[in-house]
C-alpha cells in the first residue's frame, strides 16, 4: 500500500482547518490503497520520509519564512534522506534526493499578510531532495475561506490519488 506522508506545523485554528480539509480530501473514500500518515512537524523523522511515497506539507508563513517547526523537520531529516547542497550550500542542481528523489509532494502555507518567503523557503529545499511538485502550492493570505478549504480538500485529495 503506497503511504502519504502529512508533515504539518498547525498551531492556529486557521492552519488546523487547512490541514482537517487536507486529510477529508487524501482520505477521500473514492481514493484506494493509499495509507495517510500525519506527524507533526516536530515529531517526523527520517525513517518517515523514507517509508513514504509521496509528501503533503504545511505551515504557516512566520515572519516572512516557514515554521521553525517545519525548518527544524528538514534540518532533522535532509542529510539522511538524500538531500544535497552545491558547493556555495545552496539548494543543489535537482540531483539530490538518494531514495526519495522523484516523490510527489504538495505544500500549503497559510500567512496572514504574505506568504511568499515561506514558499521561496519550502520549495528550495523540496528541490535539493529533487521531489517533485504535483500540485500547485496552495497560499492562503488573510482569512481562510470556503475557497480555501475546498483547495485544501483537492490538494490533499490529489496528492493521494497520484499515489492510489
Amino acid at each position: 500500500m503506497a503511504r502519504l506522508l502529512v508533515v504539518h506545523h498547525s498551531p492556529t485554528r486557521s492552519t488546523r482547518a487547512l490541514l482537517d480539509a487536507a486529510l477529508e480530501g487524501a482520505r477521500h473514500p473514492d481514493i484506494d490503497g493509499v495509507e495517510v500518515q500525519v506527524v507533526a512537524a516536530l515529531e517526523a523523522t527520517a525513517d518517515d520520509v523514507l517509508a513514504a511515497d509521496g509528501y503533503l506539507l504545511g505551515t504557516p508563513a512566520n515572519f516572512g519564512y516557514m515554521s521553525g517547526a517545519l525548518k527544524h523537520f528538514f534540518d532533522s531529516t535532509f542529510l539522511q534522506v538524500g538531500g544535497a547542497l552545491d558547493d556555495s550550500g545552496g539548494a543543489g542542481d535537482g540531483s539530490g534526493g538518494g531514495g526519495t528523489a522523484k516523490r510527489p509532494y504538495g505544500l500549503w502555507v497559510h500567512g496572514r499578510y504574505d506568504v511568499t518567503g515561506a514558499v521561496r523557503a519550502v520549495t528550495g529545499i523540496v528541490q535539493a531532495l529533487d521531489w517533485k511538485q504535483s500540485a500547485q502550492v496552495l497560499e492562503v493570505v488573510g482569512d481562510v475561506d470556503e475557497a480555501a478549504l475546498e483547495s485544501a480538500t483537492e490538494l490533499g485529495g490529489t496528492l493521494a490519488a497520484l499515489l492510489a
